[in-house]
């Protein structure tokens, strides 16, 4: 079994392209800690049992890991490939169960500008945050505020505040006028 390798924006995050399916239908999955993982995941669970493993984040057809500051790429990169390899070719489950972030509760005057928000995201903004290894995920709207959270490679980056600020703020202000700041929601 043949695993591609990318590098992220995040020079803490490598994205892992096993070449078949990983979440399926269940869309991005963040497990911040192997706590986040136990009983859900049964991959994440043994990623974390490699030391210098901090976040794993899984898309429908990647795996995305974070080390530690401490870790190395070199020493790290092959043990995470062994766990994958070793993983698909038994023919194990990547997820057991799924739990959605909490959203905050949607007013009803405010239903349709959410649905333009979930729709820019969807179209506009996940496409290209995954090619990165990560995911932004709408959390709620209220005041002309919109909550969003980033996830995967995209959760520890360097750039992500200037992507929230100056790429997908100024995007939704241009396309929806009610939208007054982006503002990141962390786990």
């Amino acid at each position: 079994m043949f695993i591609e390798t990318e590098g992220t924006p995040n020079p803490a995050t490598l994205k892992f392209l096993p070449g078949r399916d990983v979440t399926g239908s269940q869309g991005t999955i963040d497990f911040i800690s192997p706590d986040s993982a136990a009983g859900r995941s049964p991959l994440a669970e043994v990623l974390f049992e490699v030391a210098g493993v901090s976040r794993v984040f899984m898309g429908s057809d990647f795996v995305s890991v974070t080390k530690t500051e401490e870790a190395d790429w070199a020493e790290l990169k092959p043990a995470i490939l062994a766990v994958l390899v070793d993983h698909f070719v038994a023919g194990r489950p990547c997820v057991e169960s799924n739990q959605d972030l909490i959203e905050d509760p949607i007013l009803p005057e405010d239903e349709e500008i959410v649905k333009q928000i979930r729709e820019l995201l969807d179209t506009r903004v996940r496409p290209a945050v995954a090619g990165d290894g990560g995911d932004i995920v709408f959390r709620g709207y209220r005041d002309g505020v919109v909550r969003l959270t980033m996830q995967g490679a995209c959760s520890g980056c360097p750039s992500s505040g200037a992507t929230l600020k100056h790429g997908v703020e100024n995007m939704l202000r241009h396309y929806i006028p009610e939208i007054v700041s982006v503002e990141q929601v962390m786990l």
